[in-house]
């Protein structure tokens, strides 16, 4: 997250107690990693907290490595896989399960591929003003198209999906993206990341008014069956 280790840790907390509430919001196993997604992004502010102060600390090599593989693994290995999954799950409509299986595939491909490159290249976290800057010598040739690829593995599913509101949280995911793009273009994978993180939030809202729902439903249901038994 940009800004400070402070304001990383203090998100990853918050988050991360959206998230719990989240996961308890859950009344289909179907919805566990679509739920899981706000803990995941606490998870994650917190570990870029750990790199803000590991980075400057020549004693803390090994720190600062773990913390930035661990952030990057998440962010461009498991996230477009996350993504899709977690949509598809909850998908009841054939065909959009088919075209988001479409987009899991795709996400996969490319966590195996930023997967191999964490592996291969070397990755440098540097302090800049008030935001972590990761240098890699990531192939440039492919790094637009990855890009790309990512932007729809990660941002399309939203709009495919039956789910209420979901539609939502893809046009706020999309903002956030040209916004950092735009402003803090050299700090796309730190900045996009906490956008990311705050937006997560909705999925509390969209699972709380699924849950409300899914009450209500099973309330109509039992008093249509005592109707009909007293009937």
């Amino acid at each position: 997250m940009c800004f400070s280790p402070e304001a990383s840790f203090a998100g990853g907390v918050i988050i991360s107690a959206i998230g719990v509430a989240t996961v308890r919001k859950i009344h289909n196993p179907s919805q566990l990693v679509f739920a899981s997604i706000p803990l995941f992004f606490g998870i994650q502010q917190i570990t870029e907290g750990v790199l803000w102060l590991a980075i400057p600390e020549a004693d803390y090599i090994n720190i600062r490595k773990l913390s930035t593989y661990l952030f990057l693994i998440m962010a461009e290995v498991l996230w477009p896989i996350m993504i899709p999954l977690s949509v598809l799950y909850m998908e009841k409509i054939y065909k959009r399960k088919i075209i988001l299986l479409i987009l899991l595939v795709l996400g996969a491909s490319l966590s195996t591929y930023y997967a191999f490159c964490l592996w291969t290249f070397h990755v440098n976290p540097q302090i800049m003003g008030y935001h972590i800057q990761y240098n890699t010598d990531f192939p440039k040739s492919v790094s637009l198209f990855a890009f790309s690829v990512y932007l729809i593995s990660t941002i399309t599913p939203f709009f495919i999906s039956s789910i209420k509101r979901t539609h939502l949280l893809g046009v706020l995911m999309f903002l956030s993206c040209f916004i950092t793009a735009i402003f803090f273009r050299q700090f796309l994978t730190s900045v996009w990341c906490f956008f990311a993180a705050l937006i997560s939030g909705v999925i509390y809202w969209i699972l709380s008014d699924s849950k409300r729902k899914f009450n209500l439903d099973k309330l109509i249901a039992l008093k249509n069956e005592l109707k009909s038994i007293h009937l």
